[in-house]
């Protein structure tokens, strides 16, 4: 590469340093909203999910059924087209359709079932035995749930959430791409509208970054915590 191009690219991207500052607080506020709304919402739902099962704490088979359709509709929804659905939603809750904090709506509610699914599975994979041991000793519902359940799944409950925070990075940047801001917006007002080619690698190169930090640190905390 001839090294004035380079030179070029370089300082291109030193000044526009603050609207990437700006890019990454963004997608940081889209995904912390959508990630806490899944944590408090999603994981009792996913509870939820698994204890109204055949042959589980709480099962029903009705409620079990109408919240895996919930849960399966809302998922069916490419989320460029659940985004547009949410527009009316969206400027009630928050009084716009624009921004970051707009676009942690629609992102909220992909999340929700997204990170519901993923805590049913993990919670699947608990030894039944282990269940009705805590329930021979007496212990109550929300012992079982929270001594019992959480505790043996932590370490898989830490790998979905990993999961789903590089799932929902890239959500974000399809939100940018409507008006939700961040990286991804960032990428394409510069990188493809005006072609500068050299603020849509960089972009590309920091997305990826991110990516593998989020998944050291989740790799790392699910070692951690596994109890095996």
């Amino acid at each position: 590469m001839d090294l004035s191009v380079l030179n070029d690219a370089l300082q291109n991207l030193s000044s526009m340093a603050p609207e990437i500052w700006q890019a990454c607080q963004e997608t940081l506020v889209m995904l912390g909203v959508g990630l806490a709304t899944a944590i408090f919402i999603g994981g009792p739902l996913g509870i939820l999910l698994y204890l109204s099962q055949p042959g589980q704490l709480f099962a029903h088979k009705v409620i079990n059924g109408v919240l895996s359709w919930l849960v399966n509709l809302v998922r069916s929804f490419p989320f460029i087209i659940l985004m547009v659905s949410l527009v009316p939603l969206t400027r009630l809750i928050v009084g716009s359709t624009i921004g970051p904090v707009a676009a942690s709506v629609p992102l909220s509610f992909a999340a929700i079932p997204y990170f519901a699914r993923l805590v049913e599975q993990t919670l699947r994979e608990i030894p039944r035995g282990v269940v009705e041991a805590a329930e021979a000793m007496g212990a109550s519902p929300m012992q079982i749930i929270c001594k019992v359940l959480i505790n043996e799944a932590r370490a898989g409950l830490i790998s979905s959430l990993t999961i789903l925070t590089i799932s929902f990075l890239s959500y974000t940047a399809v939100a940018g791409v409507v008006g939700g801001g961040g990286i991804g917006d960032l990428a394409i007002r510069y990188g493809y509208y005006r072609f500068e080619t050299d603020i849509m690698v960089a972009m590309v190169l920091l997305l990826v970054v991110i990516v593998q930090v989020i998944q050291f640190i989740g790799n790392r905390l699910a070692a951690r915590l596994d109890k095996r």
